[in-house]
């Protein structure tokens, strides 16, 4: 059934979102960066548009604001009006946002408030604090369009269970976030909103598919966001911006009532978890989603409160240099190298990963991508004669399996997680370190593999990719040249569009890799980890 002209849908979508945000909270002409600016990270400090207040206030990290909120010391109005205007602000300099219910936040503020004052207790762990979500997180109300001009005007008539959960906890709800259309592009750009760029540097890409999120939490227009993972959809945003986050396996989270780009697709699952600006955010998130038992909630939710997790003293890590597909580019390969010899220097054991299962996992992920000959996406796009994107190019490509061969790619998955599994219990290693991508950030429109994150995906283990604390260096993180023998076509390329100048002084983040539903363990070794790297 058709709604209507793409162009036209999502023209009228981008006018109410500019009509959503209140005049007093816009960055007067005169206080905006220039377009060529590239870097706008330091705005709020440097602008002078942020008042002491409003910069004490959004600087702080989740774990600093919760107790003053709880304690009355801060007002949640008062933080979540600050959050509104931060948030905005990365908006009209990334293009961020998909969203807003600022009203609705502000009014949610004060009866979060006017609780504590009469009961002397906050509602819950999370009492007062601003929390952003991805777009496919339904929200009473507002649309879910995944970046789909099909989905305009088609405002959510229940809320995601993670929503219902974080409300209860006392979060406050004031902005939704950009994506690629149907989650499915590994930087944030689609037909609707366009594209989310980086506030570090906006000629490079924030990732995708939560670069909605990443921008915004980067910025530090929100305290705390969740995004979504299905290939590496928030691993890639949070090394594009060194920020942190985390892959839970399925079934640690709740997914129920989100909006799917690929609806029924259940070969590789999506997940969901936060991106913060602190592991201390992450682990306090990840245990306060596991205190409320969502498995009550949601019916695939294993009922696996958070555990306390004892480490050996000395840890077992296998280092994969590379997926045998793309070499990381060279800032990369050297912020592995570094926190490599930190680790060993503080005495733990790392050793080599082959990289010799990598691709048959990669391929694996593709098929099962595909395997509805892209009728879903296809089929969005058809209702508004919304054209598909040059990044989905396979999807126009696929062909559709049958029922017995979408059966075998079952029994394919299952030999290979099985083989994995073998291998790891075999080397006795209690964690895979790796790049989350080939790159520090990439330039718009040249994000080229998903490999290193999609492969944990069909494994479906428990991965966190955090900042190394290297950042690229021009003059050290030089291109490899043409003496370099490539792995693939792929890595060649890859190689070959490399440029330092571009992506200098940018962070580089690396992956840790724990086994499936080893989220605990993950959070606790990657605590060694950072300590290591601290010395």
């Amino acid at each position: 059934m058709s709604k209507g002209h793409w162009e036209d849908l999502a023209a009228k979508k981008r006018k109410e979102l500019e009509a959503s945000i209140p005049e007093e909270w816009r960055i007067p002409s005169h206080l905006l960066p220039p377009a060529d600016q590239d870097d706008v990270i330091s705005f709020p400090e440097e602008s002078g548009w942020f008042t002491p207040e409003e910069l004490a206030i959004t600087n702080q990290t989740a774990l600093q604001l919760l107790p003053k909120l709880a304690s009355g010391e801060l007002k949640s109005e008062t933080v979540t009006r600050a959050f509104c205007k931060r948030a905005v602000a990365a908006h009209q300099l990334t293009n961020c946002l998909s969203e807003t219910c600022f009203e609705r936040a502000i009014s949610t503020a004060k009866k979060l408030d006017e609780h504590l004052a009469q009961t002397g207790k906050p509602v819950g762990p999370l009492h007062g604090l601003p929390i952003s979500l991805k777009d496919n997180f339904n929200l009473i109300g507002l649309d879910s369009t995944v970046g789909f001009a099909s989905h305009v005007g088609d405002p959510a008539k229940y809320e995601s269970v993670l929503a219902d959960l974080l409300r209860d906890a006392g979060a406050v709800f004031y902005v939704k976030t950009n994506v690629p259309t149907a989650m499915m592009i590994a930087e944030t750009v689609n037909n609707v909103f366009g594209r989310t760029v980086n506030p570090l540097n906006r000629k490079l890409t924030s990732g995708g598919s939560s670069g909605g999120e990443s921008a915004l939490i980067a910025f530090k227009g929100s305290p705390l966001g969740v995004g979504t993972d299905i290939g590496g959809s928030l691993r890639i945003p949070a090394a594009c911006s060194g920020i942190f986050t985390l892959r839970p396996s399925f079934g640690r989270f709740p997914t129920l009532r989100c909006r799917s780009g690929m609806p029924g697709q259940e070969a590789v699952q999506s997940v969901n978890g936060p991106l913060t600006r602190t592991l201390a955010d992450l682990e306090f998130y990840s245990k306060t989603i596991m205190d409320a038992e969502p498995w009550h909630y949601d019916p695939r939710c294993l009922p696996i409160p958070w555990r306390s997790v004892s480490l050996p003293s000395k840890l077992r890590i296998a280092v994969m240099w590379d997926d045998g597909m793309a070499l990381p580019t060279p800032p990369v390969t050297r912020a592995l190298r570094h926190a490599v010899n930190k680790l060993e220097a503080a005495g733990h054991e790392v050793i080599d990963w082959s990289s010799k299962d990598q691709p048959d996992g990669q391929k694996l992920l593709d098929r099962m991508f595909v395997a509805d000959g892209g009728k879903a996406i296809l089929r969005e796009l058809e209702r508004t004669g919304e054209p598909l994107r040059p990044e989905m190019e396979m999807y126009g490509k696929a062909r559709e399996l049958g029922a017995l061969e979408y059966w075998q790619l079952h029994l394919d998955r299952q030999e290979y997680q099985k083989r994995y599994l073998d291998r790891w219990l075999q080397a006795k290693i209690d964690a895979i370190l790796c790049p989350t991508t080939p790159y520090s950030s990439v330039e718009n429109g040249k994000f080229r593999h998903v490999g290193y994150t999609g492969v944990y995906n069909v494994l479906d283990y428990a991965c966190i990719s955090f900042p190394s604390g290297v950042t690229v260096d021009k003059s050290v993180d030089v291109a490899l040249g043409d003496a370099y023998n490539p792995l693939s076509e792929l890595d060649k390329f890859i190689q070959a569009e490399y440029n330092p100048e571009s992506v200098h002084e940018m962070p580089v983040n690396l992956q840790l890799v724990a086994q499936r539903l080893e989220e605990e363990k993950c959070v606790e070794m990657c605590k060694v980890i950072l300590d290591a790297l601290s010395r």
